[in-house]
């Protein structure tokens, strides 16, 4: 069983038995799209919910806007079906006290996400957003199964 790490602003594709895996999920968003008939999973870990927030953005992956659909193409060059693919997703806390929306970026990751999702005509099957903790996850490209770690929480299987 060999684990792909995927790193901040990273999207990664995994295939048969291999796990994709995304430490510490704070405000940030893990991704997870599979295509069940040929076990092909991919991961990308969301940053910001658009290239307006950053100063920085070259990187796709980064921001919800442009992550989702890369991570798309990544996938349909490895041989997944668009029209096979799934979404689960996780993250998207709430990690510090603000005042004003502009700074509840957990919240506006998430509302980016699931905007970009519903335009690639993605459905969500499985989410694990929002609270106040971070969050650990790993991907399972044979099954499509989305395990989430937290501390002082249960472990959750999507």
């Amino acid at each position: 069983m060999e684990r792909i790490i995927v790193g901040l602003a990273e999207g990664k594709i995994a295939e048969k038995n291999q796990w994709l895996v995304s430490y510490a999920l704070g405000s940030c968003i893990g991704v997870c799209l599979y295509d069940r008939l040929n076990q092909i999973a991919g991961m990308a870990h969301i940053i910001l919910p658009g290239k307006l927030e950053s100063r920085n953005r070259q990187n796709p992956y980064k921001f919800a806007d442009e992550g989702v659909f890369e991570l798309i193409r990544e996938m349909k060059k490895h041989g997944a079906a668009e029209t096979q693919l799934i979404a689960k997703i996780a993250g998207g806390a709430k990690m510090f006290s603000a005042v004003g929306w502009e700074w509840e970026i957990g919240a506006r990751n998430i509302q980016a996400v699931k905007k970009a999702l519903a335009n690639a005509g993605i459905r969500i099957a499985g989410e694990d957003t929002g609270e106040n903790y971070g969050r650990t996850i790993s991907f399972c490209a044979q099954d499509g199964r989305l395990e989430v770690k937290t501390v002082k929480h249960p472990l959750k299987i999507l």
